[in-house]
This record gives C-alpha cells, structure tokens and sequence, in this order.
C-alpha cells in the first residue's frame, strides 16, 4: 500500500480570546493548514517542485518548519544544546535538496514530534520573556517569547501560501 500524507481536521483560528490564546490558536491553524495542503498526496507528490528552477516542495516545507520550529522555540528561547537535524555546512539548504532520499512519514511524525516540544517548550512562560538572540554576524538582540509567536505565524503563513501553489500544481486543488 502506497503511503500519503494524512488527513487533518485543522483547527479554525481563534476570534476570541486574550494574548496567548490568539497567538496559539493562529500559530496552530497555520501549522495545520500546512498540513492541510499535504494531506492525502504520495511520497512523489510531496516531492514535486513547484516550477523550474525552484526545488521547493510541499516536503522541503514540512522539513523546513521542523527546524523553525525547533530553533525558535527549543534552541533559541528554551537554550536547548540540541543537534541540527541536517548538515548545513555541507548543504543550507537540505531540507529541500534531500527530499529524494527523506522519508515523508518519518519526516511527518518528525514535525509533529517538533510541534509538541515546542508547545513544551513555550507553556508556562511570559510572553514577555526575552532571550539574547545571537546572529551570525555578530550581533546580538533581545527578542520576546511573544515576537517568536508573531515571527512563526508569519513564517508559516508565508510558506502556505508556497503550499497553496505547489498544490495546485500537483493535482490542481485549491483553496483554503
């Protein structure tokens, strides 16, 4: 039997609520609707390129925000020594150039497995709490728990709108 994404009963984002319960409720209805846009393609569908020369693809996607996921919320906020998931010195760019040799329901319950620690890693703490960010170039910045929050909607809803297209190019669904 050949494997597909799963379905998901995505979650619908918040109209009411305080600070936390909106950025929660939106970060997770962007985190479903990527989801969404995988559900019940094939290994090889995950696979397709958008369009020529671009290598983005619905499972580079799904790679690419297990790492967000994980640097902002575990490796970044929480300070966890935790080992990158790909070789970027090798390839920056491995979460999608390695897609032919990934296994998308590995990569699938790698991202879930992500999504939880993350929560983990967030519950409990201010949104006020900062944290040093340190850049590459030296410099170093004092961020929010709460500009994570707003940083990882905008991530993802910028990369859904990637999906969306992919999608449409794959089997030609469209829509929210």
């Amino acid at each position: 039997m050949t494997w597909r994404a799963p379905e998901i009963n995505r979650r619908h984002e918040p109209f009411l609520g305080d600070e936390r319960t909106m950025l929660e409720g939106w970060l997770n209805y962007h985190r479903d609707t990527l989801l969404h846009k995988c559900a019940g393609l094939t290994a090889e569908q995950l696979r397709t390129a958008s369009v020529e020369p671009s290598g983005l693809n619905l499972l580079g996607l799904v790679r690419h925000m297990t790492v967000v996921e994980r640097a902002w919320f575990r490796q970044r906020f929480a300070g966890e020594d935790l080992p990158e998931l790909h070789d970027w010195a090798a390839d920056p760019d491995a979460e999608f150039t390695t897609v032919s040799t990934a296994d998308p329901e590995a990569e699938f319950a790698a991202f879930r497995a992500e999504i939880a620690a993350a929560d983990a890693a967030a519950a409990g703490h201010d949104l006020g709490e900062e944290f040093t960010l340190r850049r590459r170039d030296g410099s170093e910045h004092q961020v929010s728990l709460r500009w994570v929050y707003v940083h990882m909607i905008e991530e993802y809803a910028r990369h859904n709108g990637h999906a969306d297209l992919i999608r449409e190019r794959i089997d030609g669904a469209t829509g929210d």
